[in-house]
């Protein structure tokens, strides 16, 4: 089935997909008049390529991210260090679960791709079986591990035939997308997928 993806303060970039694949990138106009039964998805903001997070290693093999039932004794915000270390050290059982909840976390975040040598499987399936692409990671790191990292590293224009992946942020500008941060994500799409929608 055809889907049209289109945001408010980008529709001369709406996005006609047909699975995982993208059929074509053109104004909204244009695609609807091509397809006119397609569904229709609307956003807020603009539509991106997504975002590539080169920091995978550091969120999901040195971070854990608490089971929300965990949240009376340990919170609900990322865990670094060495209390992550001994969490994973008292039970290594619990990276695999992180892991996914990690990956959850940064598809909240628009992001679509991820870079960086993951050393655990269980990393590397909670990566694989979300659909994140894996990109070469920069020679240098700007920056602290951060599921928003400074810079924020877009990935390539979206063209036809290509993967159907993307994400949409609640912003006017990309340039307010760099002010804002990758919190203001509304919606990530992997192969076609709606794998986060904000509520």
């Amino acid at each position: 089935m055809l889907t049209l993806h289109t945001a408010e303060h980008s529709p001369e970039t709406a996005v006609l997909i047909d699975g995982a694949t993208i059929v074509a990138v053109a104004p909204y106009e244009e695609l609807t008049a091509a397809a006119p039964d397609a569904r229709v998805r609307r956003w807020p903001g603009i539509l991106t390529p997504g975002l590539l997070n080169p920091y995978a290693p550091e969120l999901l093999e040195s971070t854990y991210h608490p089971d929300p039932r965990e949240a009376a004794e340990l919170g609900t915000a990322p865990i670094t260090g060495e209390r992550a270390r001994d969490l994973f050290r008292t039970d290594p059982t619990r990276l695999g679960a992180s892991g996914r909840r990690g990956v959850q976390r940064m598809l909240a975040h628009g992001t679509v791709a991820v870079a960086g040598e993951l050393r655990s499987r269980a990393a590397a399936d909670a990566v694989r079986r979300a659909g994140l692409a894996v990109g070469q990671r920069p020679p240098r790191l700007p920056g602290p591990p951060s599921l928003s990292p400074t810079p924020l590293i877009l990935l390539p224009p979206l063209t036809q035939g290509g993967a159907a992946r993307f994400a949409v942020f609640d912003v006017p500008t990309r340039a307010d997308l760099v002010k804002q941060g990758a919190a203001t994500c509304v919606a990530t799409v992997l192969a076609g997928r709606l794998l986060y929608r904000r509520r």
